[in-house]
């Protein structure tokens, strides 16, 4: 079994710890010396990806360093007991089984007499057949039409990652003929959220999910309510327009008000739960349970990949203790996900919460403060927007901010023009080749004004075109690094007490059970 510690506890972290600015990486990156390096530091993910880090400030010294980390925080140990239904999320009591919704990797994991990866193939199944049934017009609305559009109602991990893979993979569902409907999201409980979604669709032709484990989230039932309200005045009946992704034991499980109830349990959190039926329904009916079950199969060979001992053939480990590096050793507060694809726009905003929800903790896994630092701040935008936004501080800025960088050879429809001989394809990826050597190298000039003083970090992401499989792998490889780094810190990275607080207050609000500060605001706000 292994062993939970504090990270400034073991040993191999001192030694990590005096290996403080060892690389200089715009030396490591000049020249012929820089080539070879591109060449060698890097390392093959799942669905033809690759995973390169030669502009990180790392080289056989403290490659070996993180391996030794690895070894004594028994991470691959850690992990095995958890695929293999350990209770690791300790604040809850639960086991963590978001990798059993899309393989086996270890023994099955059975609860209360019920095989949970044959619990997750089913509800997959269920979600693929009520698909397929709206496909083939077998479900219809009130006048025998078929339905046209899918609106997901959810928020948090009901709406981020299923909204971030959609977005990601609508144009390949379109260039390779398997669409099959639009689909749309309603999250926030401002009204406006819903009003302009509900405006834009066809209700009488709009399928709508609603998505909550516990069936009492504020937020969703307040929209679910909207939503209802708009079917009623239309003349529609809700109940034959609505399904619900739900636990069983919710009000919403076996209620007459939904078409069906595709089920979800309590050990898949939210923000992992996008390869459960919180993506896997409106992704099947958007692009086809073929499609997802293709995303399934990327994330699930990422996965095996995560099991390697090896750290140099261990992607999810290895960028893990790369960024464990940066932010504990390096000092480093913060981190910049730019993937020069406008298909993953809203994947930086999914890494947010599955990053800052899991591992923004100040205590271990057993509640006791740390005094270390843990998780950094996340975020980003797709290049090349992103340069004409907050590239200035990335380059010249007072903070060094760590870049991951993803970047793909090929565009997802295969248009694209000639301008001034190189395709816009090609201007794309030439910025991504450009931004990490200038991040890394920098330029000198007797202007300040203009001095690039280099030495930013990155890593960059490879693949030939993002597919829905390559997206899975994407996923995995995200959720895997939040999963060790949150070991190696000795985090409970599976709870998110941290959201609670604010909920409870704002009911209290709504309640006019205030006083104080509390009281004041709710006035300002004509509450």
């Amino acid at each position: 079994m292994a062993t939970w510690k504090n990270l400034d506890t073991l040993s191999s972290y001192k030694k990590l710890s005096g290996l403080k600015n060892h690389v200089d990486i715009a030396a490591a990156m000049s020249g012929e010396q820089g080539g070879e390096r591109v060449k060698n530091y890097s390392t093959p993910m799942a669905a033809g990806l690759q995973y390169n880090y030669a502009a990180k400030e790392v080289d056989e010294t403290v490659l070996a360093a993180l391996a030794e980390l690895a070894g004594e925080a028994q991470l691959i140990d850690k992990f095995k007991e958890l695929y293999n239904g350990a209770v690791i999320n300790t604040g809850e009591n639960r086991m963590v089984l978001h990798h059993l919704a899309r393989t086996q990797l270890g023994n099955p994991v059975v609860v209360d007499g019920v095989d949970k990866r044959e619990f997750y193939v089913a509800q997959q199944k269920k979600a693929a057949d009520f698909a397929n049934k709206v496909h083939a017009g077998e479900i219809v609305n009130e006048a025998g039409e078929k339905f046209t559009t899918v609106v997901q109602i959810g928020i948090g991990g009901s709406d981020l990652g299923p909204r971030a893979l959609y977005i990601a993979l609508e144009n390949w569902a379109k260039a390779n003929n398997t669409f099959k409907m639009e689909a749309k999201f309603i999250s926030n409980v401002d009204p406006d959220d819903a009003a302009a979604v509900l405006a834009s669709v066809d209700l009488a032709h709009a399928l709508f999910i609603v998505v909550s484990k516990s069936g009492t989230t504020l937020e969703t039932l307040t929209n679910e309510a909207f939503v209802k309200d708009a079917l009623t005045k239309a003349g529609l009946n809700p109940s034959k327009h609505m399904l619900a992704v739900t636990s069983e034991t919710s009000p919403l499980a076996k209620s007459d008000e939904y078409l069906t109830a595709i089920f979800m349990d309590d050990y898949i959190g939210g923000r992992y739960s996008s390869v459960s039926g919180v993506g896997g329904a409106i992704l099947s009916l958007a692009f086809g349970p073929e499609v997802f079950a293709e995303l399934l199969d990327g994330a699930a060979a990422e996965d095996k990949l995560a099991t390697n001992r090896d750290l140099l053939k261990n992607p999810d480990m290895l960028d893990a203790l790369i960024g464990v590096y940066e932010r504990n050793v390096q000092g480093y507060p913060s981190t910049a996900v730019l993937p020069y694809s406008q298909a993953l726009s809203r994947f930086p905003a999914h890494l947010q919460q599955c990053d800052m929800e899991s591992n923004g903790k100040s205590v271990n896994r057993f509640g006791e403060p740390v005094d270390y630092v843990t998780g950094p701040v996340i975020f980003g935008e797709p290049g090349t927007n992103g340069q004409h936004s907050f590239y200035q501080l990335l380059h010249q800025g007072t903070d060094i901010v760590p870049l991951q960088f993803i970047g793909f050879k090929n565009s997802q429809l295969g248009v694209d023009v000639d301008i001034e001989n190189s395709t816009s394809q090609q201007k794309l990826c030439a910025n991504v080749a450009a931004q990490i050597v200038a991040f890394a190298c920098g330029k000198e000039d007797e202007n300040l004004n203009k001095n690039f003083k280099g030495k930013r970090p990155s890593s960059i992401i490879v693949g030939d075109k993002l597919t829905p499989a390559s997206l899975g792998a994407l996923l995995a490889h995200f959720e895997n690094k939040i999963m060790f780094q949150g070991f190696v810190w000795n985090l409970n990275s599976f709870d998110q007490e941290g959201v609670q607080l604010g909920k409870i207050l704002a009911k209290r609000v709504l309640a006019h059970d205030t006083d104080g500060a509390l009281k004041v605001f709710s006035d300002m706000l004509n509450i």
